[in-house]
Order: C-alpha cells, then structure tokens, then sequence
C-alpha cells in the first residue's frame, strides 16, 4: 500500500517536511485573512431615511437573502455595527444626528450612500436638504437609482466588500488622516451680550 504523506502518518511529516504538508494546510498572510473576515461580516446600522429605506428592507428580506453575505443583523445599536446604510434624503436637522450615529460606531466603519437623495440631494434642491451626505460622513460606495432596487444594493455591498478585502479602503482613510478629508467643524460660540449705554437726558 502506498504512503500518502500527511494522512495518518506522523513519520511521514518528519521525512519529507514542510513539503509534506503542502496538501494539509492552508497558508496565508493574517493580515488577508483580517480583511477577508471584515469583509463577510459587515453588521449594517440602517439609517433609512425616504423610499429607499423600503428597497433595503426588501433587500434584507428572504427573496434577496443578505445573509448570504453575512449582513442578516441589521443592528439597532451603532455600536454593534460597522456599515451605515443612509437611505434616502438627509435633511438640514438630520444631518447632526447622523454624523453622531457614524462616531459611535466601530471602527473600521463603512458607509453606502443608497440612492440619488442621499448621494447629491436628488430632485430637492432646496435649503433643507443636504446636497449629498459625503458633506456628512465619508463616503465608500454609492449606489445610483430612484429609489435603487434591491440589485443594484446588493451590488454596492459586493463592490464595498471587494475594497474591504484588498484594503484599498484602509489605505485612503490611513492617506486622510483617518476619513475622506472631511472635517466637521464645531459650532461656533454665540456672541457675547454687549452692556448697551443709554444716552443722558
């Protein structure tokens, strides 16, 4: 009977070494494995917003099945998330409500803008609607339509987790000081009361 090395037969390993087990181990670079895991296991924090917010539930749902892609656990806590969905328009008072959700999410963070509304502000232009939410968060990948379909998501998803994997992603946040060059500034203080001088009679 022939000896197959590797299986069953520890002299084996010791005879021929490391060559012994070329078809018993599967080798790789921690770092791959990481951003392969991170990839598979992005935990959305929805934040729909409009129309598009039924697109993602529907995506989420069993005849799309997300969970194929690891994503069934839409997370009602940001802190048990690390990808935003922002579906739909974000308003002018939204807009600060959003920005805290992202900061108390885990890091690293994804963000997919999800459809027209969200990505430039869509048919509102207007004062009360943010013209795009990369104004707000940096954002990874967006996915076009009116509202987009559950297609076109899943295809943003796919597109996120390919520049998770080859940590494109990573490289542009570590070139930009940890973001996409967005900085929010703080409130400015309000103006102090000047003691106002009445005239003499």
């Amino acid at each position: 009977m022939p000896r197959i090395p590797g299986v069953g037969d520890t002299s084996a390993i010791l005879d021929d070494g490391l060559e012994g087990l070329e078809h018993n181990f599967v080798t790789a670079r921690i770092e791959d494995l990481v951003k392969w895991s991170r990839a598979r296991s992005c935990w959305p924090a929805t934040f729909g917003l409009a129309c598009c917010a039924i697109e993602m539930m529907a995506t989420g749902a069993a005849h799309y099945d997300l969970a194929r892609y690891g994503m069934e656990v839409f997370r009602a806590s940001p802190r048990q998330a690390d990808l935003m969905i922002v579906a739909g328009r974000v308003s002018q008072k939204m807009a600060p409500i959003l920005r805290q959700i992202y900061d108390q999410m885990m890091e690293p963070k994804w963000v997919i803008s999800m459809g027209v509304c969200a990505s430039s502000g869509g048919m509102f232009n207007n004062y009360a609607i943010v013209q795009g939410v990369d104004q707000v968060v940096p954002v990874d990948v967006y996915a076009p339509g009116c509202p987009p379909g559950p297609e076109t998501l899943m295809h943003a998803i796919l597109t996120l987790h390919g520049n998770i994997q080859s940590g494109e992603l990573i490289r542009r946040r570590e070139a930009n000081d940890g973001g996409a060059a967005i900085h929010v500034d703080p409130p400015a203080p309000a103006p102090s009361a000047q003691p106002v001088e009445l005239g003499s009679r």
